[in-house]
């Protein structure tokens, strides 16, 4: 009876409101922003919400929890697009799509300002001259097209700065393999050399053609020129240009550069599929996993849209949706002013409902279909064995919250304590903690007992946000013993939670858990014995990966402590500078000066790592 009086109370709000473009803030009862939307007519959209009749799931839940609602008034549906985006950003609401922020993907970088640019893979972009790829989905793809783009246009991927390097070393065995243009050797020109910058953005850009022509002409001037090993070069590029194109899915004519976004639901799930085609070929798939309440109002692709493309500026002249929202549907002009005013060019957006662009939409909603089904069988899989997991361990709730501990040292140096956290089956990589022990406490016990003691303290001190929610289940890499110090660091604590050690085989593999006092046998139990292997291996690697990388650390400063007049200090301080020891051996004299280690020690480092500079003086 009251959730219907706070309906009616909505609905008698919203039905006061004027039919103009706008954008809405659904608040729950301690005023929090839950879901933001726009409308080109606000009455008619907000009120909908309210007003008897079918809903989805989702969106029956949002509804539910809304106890107020706040509305902007703007000029048109473009600007209620934009500001929906922004207001999404802002408050991070429960029910909306919350794409991951764009400083955290990678780019593809080509230093164009100098003299040779280099083509470089970074997360970070900067107001530097420099021209950006990207953002692209994750490490992994983004390397790969270099690794493409180096192999098919024959640009450099070495750590040699040009022209500072040029002659200094043999060529390497990638211009044998006539898979560089090889500017190490001077005898390419920096004329020469640009083109083949030019080519590698011309590829990034998705203007394939373009570069076929290039590579075709450069060829045929090399070989006029009697320069065949070069013309050999632009050979072999083409081919290789030729053999990725027969590789890759052709979904058009050579001057096809279009996106296409399409989605589907689940019950407890939904995706949305992001093709990008360019020169009439399918270079990049983007699936999105949107779980829980996230995926309310995902039918309207038009905001999906405009949050995906905010961080974007290799925007294609045409945008395919798979559908649009019936209430929204003048939001497609909307779009494609939003888009054109990111793009620097006219963006259209297209919603076909025949022919080939229709087919287009179609695979791609065939793509998100088969995602959706392979994730809710994945969840499906991941659910049941943490609920067998929860009967195995005699508890009362489903433990979705796993959390791990494992300890790693090089004998009585770099001891880490490493933990790592598992939810719904996935790892939590943000969550994960190190913890470094005092060099020389080379006792697994006593460093386990620390390492939990001080993330349960932290926890237990009022106000403390450095440390993530309290696991449903604290996994500990060891058999009894290791489980007995770790329960007496809880209840040093003063936290009290499950804690079981995960025992291994002679053989180091997962054999079994324990309370403690006797051993659970996991070995027929499939899928939990999968999950707890999963998580002990995974425990271990970021264990030995923090350890390896305090090694390394520790390795690099004590060489350069070897050079006069560098201590410990100066030593962090050059690392940090040049960001490794590689950048601190490439620095010169005025680089290394400026580092702010002084003259005399920045002398002495570079007469360390060039000699033969002091010999010919």
């Amino acid at each position: 009876m009251a959730d219907m009086k706070i309906r009616e109370t909505l609905l008698a709000k919203a039905s006061e409101l004027a039919p103009l473009p706008g954008v809405y803030l659904m608040k729950d009862a301690e005023g929090k922003v839950i879901y933001v939307g726009k409308s080109r007519k606000l009455h008619d959209r907000v009120s909908q919400y309210f007003q008897n009749g079918e809903k989805s799931v989702k969106t029956a839940r949002m509804v539910a929890a809304v106890r107020d609602f706040e509305t902007i008034c703007v000029s048109n549906e473009a600007e209620a697009l934009t500001l929906e985006n922004e207001l999404i950003k802002l408050y991070l609401p429960r029910f909306n799509i919350k794409l991951k922020d764009a400083k955290a993907y990678p780019y593809i970088k080509i230093t164009v300002g100098e003299a040779y640019p280099r083509i470089v893979y970074t997360r970070k972009r900067e107001a530097d001259g420099a021209r950006y790829f990207g953002p692209f989905p994750d490490q992994t793809a983004a390397k790969s097209l270099i690794g493409t783009v180096c192999r098919v246009i024959g640009m450099p991927n070495c750590k040699l700065v040009f022209p500072r390097d040029i002659g200094s070393k043999r060529p390497c065995i990638y211009r044998e393999m006539h898979r560089c243009v090889a500017p190490c050797t001077g005898e390419l020109t920096p004329e020469e050399y640009r083109k083949t910058v030019e080519d590698a953005i011309s590829f990034l850009s998705g203007n394939t053609a373009q570069v076929r022509r290039s590579l075709t002409e450069r060829m045929q001037t090399a070989a006029e020129e009697e320069r065949y090993e070069a013309a050999a070069l632009f050979r072999d590029s083409i081919k290789a240009f030729d053999a990725l194109r027969q590789r890759q899915k052709v979904l058009g004519s050579p001057d096809t550069d279009l996106d296409v976004i399409a989605s589907e639901t689940g019950d407890a799930s939904a995706v949305i599929t992001v093709f990008s085609v360019r020169g009439g070929v399918l270079l990049s798939k983007e699936d999105f996993v949107l779980r829980g309440d996230e995926a309310v109002g995902f039918e309207d692709l038009t905001s999906f849209a405009s949050g995906y493309y905010s961080s974007r500026e290799a925007l294609p002249p045409l945008l395919l949706l798979e559908s649009i929202h019936p209430d929204n549907g003048n939001d497609v002009s909307a779009l494609e002013t939003v888009l054109s005013r990111i793009a620097g060019h006219k963006v259209n957006v297209s919603v076909p409902v025949r022919g080939e662009k229709r087919a287009l939409c179609l695979m791609a909603k065939q793509n998100a279909a088969e995602k959706l089904r392979v994730t809710e069988k994945r969840e499906e899989n991941t659910l049941f064995s943490l609920v067998r997991l929860g009967a195995l361990l005699g508890l009362e709730t489903v433990p979705r919250r796993l959390e791990a501990y494992d300890v790693s040292n090089y004998g009585s140096e770099q001891i880490r304590a490493a933990m790592i956290v598992s939810e719904n089956g996935a790892f939590q990589k943000k969550d994960y903690r190190v913890f470094r022990m005092e060099d020389g406490k080379q006792d697994d016990f006593a460093c386990m007992r620390e390492a939990v003691f001080r993330r349960l303290s932290h926890n237990a001190r009022e106000g403390e946000e450095t440390m993530p929610p309290l696991p449903d289940v604290m996994l500990i890499d060891g058999g009894e013993r290791h489980v007995a110090v770790a329960k007496a660091a809880a209840a040093e604590a003063g936290v009290s939670l499950p804690i079981f050690g995960m025992v291994k085989d002679d053989r180091h593999r997962t054999r079994a858990l324990t309370d403690g006092t006797g051993e659970i046998g996991i070995a027929r139990e499939t899928e939990v014995y999968r999950l707890i292997y999963g998580i002990q291996e995974e425990v271990h690697r970021f264990a030995y990966s923090r350890t390896e990388s305090g090694k390394r650390k520790t390795l690099r400063r004590s060489s350069l402590e070897k050079i006069e007049g560098v201590g410990r200090v100066k030593a962090k301080r050059l690392l940090a500078y040049f960001g490794g020891l590689e950048g601190v051996r490439r620095a010169d004299r005025t680089e290394l000066e400026e580092s702010g280690i002084g003259v005399g020690a920045a002398s002495a480092v570079y007469a360390y790592f060039h000699p033969e500079d002091d010999k010919e003086r």
